[in-house]
């Protein structure tokens, strides 16, 4: 082979392997940006059902507050639940144990679709995955003999896999809104039964809601706490004082 051809093999072999380097790199470019659009997609729709629960659980807080003062002031789960109409008490009941389970859903799309592990190596992904860890730890304990609310691990992920709509494919999944959750609950026998303890849990604590006051400050507080992570610039919940966790909590309730 004379010289010619060698330097036409050579370069045929350099751009032969810039190609492969360029595609490996464009893949890896393309995967990462898949990744961290599906962080944004997750987190946000996170946050905001993270909103939604503590801002429940702040309701039932303060509602307990309302009903041991002096005063015609009474709380929300008395107003709606115990003193409403049927169908307020209806609205009251599932509306509470939906926005737990909702929240429960996209802790489990996270994990499925992200791993936990593939979130990055940023410290605040890791902050965030510790901080799931804890409020899961909260739901699992145990508080008082009657546990309104407790939630086993393994009920977490039952839970949120059946709130994860069955349509929905990895990397684009959803939970099912209210309406397909009250539907299901009417429909389906077996989607039901995971949620008949928490309905009646719902009821136990309108009753009385001092055995469960340690589970439900405590949770109340950790998702607040899980906001700050998701939301650090407060760009989602810009109206909110942020990181005085022992004032901040009297601003998000809703």
């Amino acid at each position: 082979m004379d010289a010619l051809s060698w330097l036409a093999a050579a370069v045929a072999l350099c751009s032969a392997a810039t190609t492969a380097v360029l595609g490996y790199w464009q893949q890896r470019r393309i995967r990462e940006v898949e990744r961290l659009d599906y962080m944004d997609r997750y987190s946000a729709s996170l946050a905001w059902s993270t909103f939604d629960l503590q801002s429940r659980l702040f309701n039932i807080l303060t509602g307990h507050e309302r009903d041991t003062t002096p005063g015609p002031t009474r709380g929300y789960l008395t107003i709606f639940l115990v003193h409403g109409t049927e169908r307020e008490a209806e609205l009251a009941r599932r509306s509470t144990v939906f926005v737990l389970a909702e929240y429960l859903g996209w802790v489990e799309i996270l994990r499925r679709d992200l791993q936990f592990l593939d979130l990055g190596n940023s410290g605040q992904n890791r902050k965030v995955v510790t901080q799931l860890y804890r409020i899961s730890e909260t739901f699992n304990g145990s508080f008082d003999r009657r546990d309104a609310l407790r939630l086993f691990r393994i009920q977490q992920r039952a839970i949120g896999g059946v709130m994860i709509h069955p349509d929905s494919e990895p990397g684009r999944r959803r939970c099912l809104d209210y309406a397909e959750f009250c539907a299901r609950l009417d429909t389906d026998s077996t989607f039901a039964a995971w949620f008949a303890d928490l309905l009646a849990d719902v009821d136990a604590i309108a009753a009385d809601a001092v055995p469960a006051l340690t589970r439900l400050r405590a949770l109340q507080q950790q998702l607040v706490e899980l906001i700050d992570l998701l939301d650090p610039d407060a760009a989602r919940f810009p109206q909110f004082h942020r990181k005085v966790y022992g004032e901040v909590a009297g601003n998000y309730g809703s």
